[in-house]
């Protein structure tokens, strides 16, 4: 008997040996990453602190760096935001709630599943290529904002769906059987009584992925994104640019002031992204006090 316990302790002690090495390991690889992201930013705050003047925010690009600034980029990404919001919420929530409400679970809603979590992960290159194939070319819209922002709100809809799918699916199924049985129909449980629960989780997605969406360059650029916009679009089917663009536009010219500029750029760019996702905690914090 004494022996089985030996060998039982024995394998306890190696066990929470590796576990140890294993902790150990996990925390050096975490160090690593944190101190590299932090080295870069503290690089580009040192860059960039001395350009983030009002002028920065006040003026046009320019191929003087002095006179330089990324007011049309800042108005771009606020414009193309605001098309890509609620077009990416009517149509991410509202498939979202089909596949997980209404439509039966058979062979072809799995296939539609597999298929949407495959392009949550596609490069965002490819919809680039789609948003010239697609709005482009095809539906004629040229370099217009209204392409850039359909081409971002296919970058984002998987995301959005998946986030929203896993939000409805958190909701007890009690909460759908006490509504049924007070004689509810279907649209009212989802309406008043799913959907309030799940908001918190969808809300999240949903800025998340706007948060992805402003931080991309490759499909806008792929689309025909202007580098140099020295006025604010009118329209909707007007040319634009965005702060991705203009920061690449910067850092593609060799003289150092154009550096700093794209530094400045970089952490406006970090402060709307740190914004956007401190909205996204104080409106998830807010619905589930409610819920």
């Amino acid at each position: 008997m004494s022996i089985f316990q030996d060998a039982n302790r024995k394998q306890i002690a190696n066990r929470r040996t590796i576990d140890f090495m294993l902790h150990i390991l996990f925390v050096i690889a975490t160090s690593i990453g944190v101190m590299a992201l932090c080295v870069l930013l503290i690089d580009i705050i040192i860059d960039g602190l001395a350009r983030l003047q009002p002028q920065l925010f006040t003026e046009f690009p320019s191929r003087k760096a002095d006179n330089s600034g990324m007011k049309s980029a800042i108005v771009g990404t606020i414009y193309m935001l605001l098309i890509m919001a609620p077009i990416s919420f009517i149509f991410g929530v509202g498939a979202a709630i089909y596949l997980e409400e209404y439509a039966k679970k058979n062979w072809l809603t799995r296939l539609i599943q597999l298929n949407i979590s495959t392009l949550a992960g596609v490069p965002s290159i490819v919809y680039g290529i789609l948003g010239l194939a697609l709005f482009v070319r095809l539906l004629s819209l040229d370099k217009s904002l209204l392409a850039g922002a359909l081409t971002m709100t296919l970058l984002v809809l998987p995301i959005i769906i998946v986030s929203a799918q896993e939000a409805i699916r958190a909701v007890p199924k009690s909460r759908r059987d006490a509504s049924f049985a007070l004689g509810a129909t279907k649209w009212q449980t989802v309406s008043r009584s799913v959907m309030p629960s799940a908001l918190p989780g969808v809300l999240t997605g949903v800025i998340l992925a706007m948060s992805r969406a402003i931080g991309e360059t490759a499909p806008l650029v792929m689309i025909g994104a202007l580098t140099y916009v020295a006025f604010l679009p009118e329209s909707i089917l007007d040319s634009y640019s965005v702060i991705p663009i203009q920061v690449y536009n910067w850092l593609s010219k060799p003289q150092p002031e154009f550096k700093e500029l794209a530094a400045s750029g970089i952490i406006v760019l970090m402060a709307l992204l740190l914004l956007m996702n401190f909205s996204a905690i104080l409106l998830r914090n807010k619905y589930q006090k409610n819920v």
